[in-house]
């Protein structure tokens, strides 16, 4: 490629980065040797400064803008993550309990640096994206009630099993709805809907907001910033969400509104194996195969055994 070639290419990106809102963070590219002998567009994307949780999805925001302008191949926040594994354990790292795990007290997750100066992404090439397109296509999230389980299937590979907290069985008047609701999950079949990037915390009982909250070791911090999932089942949108509880004693447990609760570090995982459009279904099952092959009973945890 010539100078003029690369200056021209070098003025396109800086075009394309105003347009794109809050690029202070974007850094700036490469282009690797072999696309220089094909006078192609860059994959190798250099951060230049520092980005923590707090601007972390403005920053993937302006990096998807740039260079879904800029390349042939459409490019998302998915796509370009899964194209680079190492964020997801990256993200994974700033769950609460893991971080305490290792005598590190997290008052305030969106404090947590993700990426510093001299990382590198790799921007997914055409083959890459189609690749991880099928995968997408394959990809379904399946949720046993009565087990507290949640997996993942990227056709018949099991690529993330969790544990999960489920709806309480009880009925409770909560002010979000203005009535009397039954707070049990609801099996169905559906797909994701929505992702909630940046969730709002309310309480559904009495309609209050709240931006902290008390862990299980008795230390209030910050709410996290980690991405809510609304899937819409049998074809109706029950507010029963799939997100991070903080506090993950209730795991394993009939504890929630009726929302599908999982750790920090799972929610990021499920987060980026989930994009919209992923098939879920959630079922009430009381007879499973254990890992020895023996099939055992589940607890009728809502007392549906005679109903279903």
């Amino acid at each position: 490629m010539n100078y003029k070639t690369t200056n021209l290419l070098l003025l396109l990106g800086l075009l394309l980065m105003t347009s794109c809102h809050k690029q202070e963070h974007l850094g700036f590219f490469d282009i690797s040797p072999d696309e220089r002998s094909k006078s192609s567009f860059p994959t190798i994307h250099l951060i230049a400064q520092e980005v923590n949780m707090g601007n972390y999805f403005d920053f993937m925001d302006s990096l998807v803008c740039f260079y879904d302008s800029l390349l042939p191949q459409p490019v998302n926040e998915h796509l370009i993550i899964r194209n680079n594994a190492w964020v997801i354990d990256s993200l994974e790292a700033t769950d609460y309990y893991r971080l305490a795990e290792k005598g590190v007290v997290s008052l305030d997750q969106k404090k947590l640096r993700i990426f510093g100066p001299g990382n590198y992404l790799l921007i997914p090439d055409k083959r890459t994206v189609d690749s991880l397109n099928q995968l997408f296509e394959e990809t379904y999230l399946d949720v046993n009630i009565p087990e507290f389980t949640l997996r993942v299937f990227e056709g018949e590979k099991e690529v993330l099993k969790t544990l999960v907290r489920v709806g309480r069985n009880q009925r409770k008047y909560l002010a979000m709805a203005g009535r009397t609701v039954d707070l049990r999950t609801l099996t169905g079949e559906g797909t994701i809907i929505r992702h909630s990037k940046d969730p709002t915390f309310i309480n559904p009982s009495n309609n209050h907001y709240y931006h902290v909250t008390r862990r299980d070791d008795g230390i209030v911090t910050a709410m996290p910033r980690i991405p809510w999932l609304e899937p819409e089942i049998n074809g109706k949108r029950y507010g029963q969400l799939i997100h991070p509880t903080t506090n993950i004693e209730t795991l394993g447990r009939a504890y929630s509104n009726g929302c599908i609760g999982t750790s920090e570090a799972d929610a990021w995982r499920l987060y980026y194996y989930a994009p919209l459009g992923t098939r879920i279904v959630i079922r009430y099952d009381l007879a499973i195969v254990n890992e020895e092959g023996d099939t055992i009973q589940l607890k009728d945890i809502y007392g549906w055994k005679k109903v279903l």
